[in-house]
């Protein structure tokens, strides 16, 4: 069970400010999916989200009167007050238009993690993790301020993070949703229930346990995607083996983790998929570019090269083009498939993915890598009366209750 009391306000607590998000939601009222249930208190109400066949979202009226006070602010803060059970994870706010995400508040039993989702002045998508354990059944407070390039993260009134960050931007456009307890009406979905305290808003929150079942197959272990932030997220997945018909082969495709059938291209006893080319030279040296379409190499129309501003010796040929490059050439600026925990790599004669340090790959070609749990496989450095978190890459030591730290990786007691 999770009981959530919430507020979102901007500082200087001016009243007009606030946004009483239970109320504008009108939640008293009758909706699916919501059922009136006691409150924390014997004389107070709440309201338990229990099915995922909800729309919890504000109307567009109300959603733009609540915006209006969000809109363009540099300022606010977001309280929360929750009792979560282990491995509860979900959506507690979101407002986002289309698949961008102004202002979303997430809580992950799974990974331990607060998460705060949010679009900056320069329009890129950004999600700030803080690694923390709130998912224990205990109730915490638990107080995000935002100002300016600035989040303060409170816990129980304790300072726990604060962080230099790149500016939100709150330029929120019309038609922008505003959803309560889930981020989308298929995603996301907390079981909550809410009941209204003095100048708070008390969410309570019901989340049955969500782990993934387990499949036992003998499919190849691959990986699955889901979108976030615009850009493809994998993890680890039984996909089952292809059994391409002939004139394909399995092969990996843009925005998608696993293997597809592809088109392919037999030439010089090699295999071509759709849209790769070949240079080919012939006896006078002249270079002749085809490309893979449709099962069919297809001779390419000649073109001009850039002339390069190196010696010929330091000029070199690539098998898939007729163009010649200079040593060094920076082949990831023209376009890689390299995603979020990879980096691309340059080398003579093109480029490959390599996983960021503290991840794996998922898959041969390093294009999708998943975080490396250096707590749970033991791999990290936390001493005596410390706790281990891992964090994106990498992990922290939290000194337990009762004791300060040393350095890093140790705390003794006061």
């Amino acid at each position: 069970t999770v009981f959530l009391r919430f507020q979102v306000l901007g500082f200087g607590v001016d009243p007009d400010l606030q946004i009483n998000i239970f109320k504008e939601l009108q939640t008293g009222e009758s909706l699916t999916g919501v059922s009136q249930v006691q409150g924390f208190h014997n004389e107070s109400r709440a309201f338990l989200f229990q099915d995922t066949s909800r729309n919890i979202k504000a109307s567009p009226e109300i959603a733009e009167r609540m915006l209006q006070k969000l809109r363009n602010k540099s300022e606010f803060t977001v309280l929360v007050t929750l009792k979560q059970e282990r491995l509860n994870s979900g959506v507690i706010l979101s407002i986002h238009h289309s698949d961008q995400r102004y202002l979303e508040l997430e809580s992950s039993g799974h990974r331990n993690e607060i998460r705060l989702h949010y679009r900056t002045k320069s329009q890129q998508a950004h999600t700030e993790i803080f690694p923390y354990t709130l998912a224990d059944n205990q109730w915490h407070k638990v107080s995000i301020a935002v100002s300016a390039s600035h989040v303060i993260l409170h816990i129980d009134c304790n300072r726990i993070y604060e962080r230099v960050v790149e500016t939100p931007s709150m330029d929120i456009p019309s038609e922008t949703l505003f959803w309560l307890g889930q981020r989308n009406n298929a995603h996301g979905f907390f079981k909550v229930g809410l009941t209204k305290v003095t100048h708070f808003f008390l969410c309570r929150l019901k989340t049955g346990e969500s782990s993934r079942a387990k499949v036992l197959s003998t499919f190849q272990k691959k990986i699955n995607h889901s979108f976030l932030n615009g850009t493809v997220q994998c993890e680890t997945l039984f996909c089952p083996p292809l059994q391409c018909s002939s004139g394909f082969s399995p092969a990996y495709v843009k925005g998608v983790c696993c293997k597809k059938c592809q088109r392919i291209c037999l030439f010089s006893g090699r295999t071509y998929l759709d849209g790769e080319r070949k240079a080919v030279y012939d006896s006078s040296g002249k270079c002749i570019l085809f490309e893979c379409r449709d099962r069919t190499m297809h001779r390419m129309s000649s073109e001009d090269c850039p002339e390069l501003n190196c010696p010929e010796s330091e000029q070199i040929n690539l098998s898939d083009r007729c163009c010649k490059v200079c040593k060094g050439h920076d082949f990831c600026a023209e376009g890689h498939s390299c995603m979020e925990n990879s980096e691309c790599v340059n080398l003579e004669a093109g480029a490959c993915c390599s996983c960021k340090d503290g991840f794996r790959a998922l898959r041969e070609d390093n294009a999708y890598c998943e975080d490396i749990d250096e707590c749970a496989e033991g791999k990290h450095y936390c001493r005596e009366n410390t706790m281990c978190v891992n964090t994106p890459g990498s992990f922290m030591c939290i000194c337990q209750t009762g004791y300060i730290r040393i350095d890093d990786y140790s705390c003794t007691g006061k």
